[in-house]
């Protein structure tokens, strides 16, 4: 399976848990997918866009079995 490729900039709370990171980065999914998971107590859910909403549950789906382990 070909490798999906995010840009940083698109996704704002990704980017705030990738801080260690240029904005202009992109990061596989499945990386994206381990942040979200290991950095969930950063995320400012009432904040989240509905497109990273999206992705996030998207990523659940394709990486977690359908759950985000947090």
């Amino acid at each position: 399976m070909a490798r999906i490729m995010l840009a940083l900039s698109e996704y704002p709370q990704l980017r705030l848990i990738a801080w260690n990171r240029r904005s202009e980065d992109q990061i596989d999914e499945e990386e994206a997918f381990a942040l979200y998971e290991s950095n969930w107590r950063f995320i400012e859910v009432d904040t989240l866009e509905d497109e990273e909403r999206l992705l996030i549950k998207q990523l659940a789906d394709r990486y977690g079995q359908g759950l985000l382990n947090v």
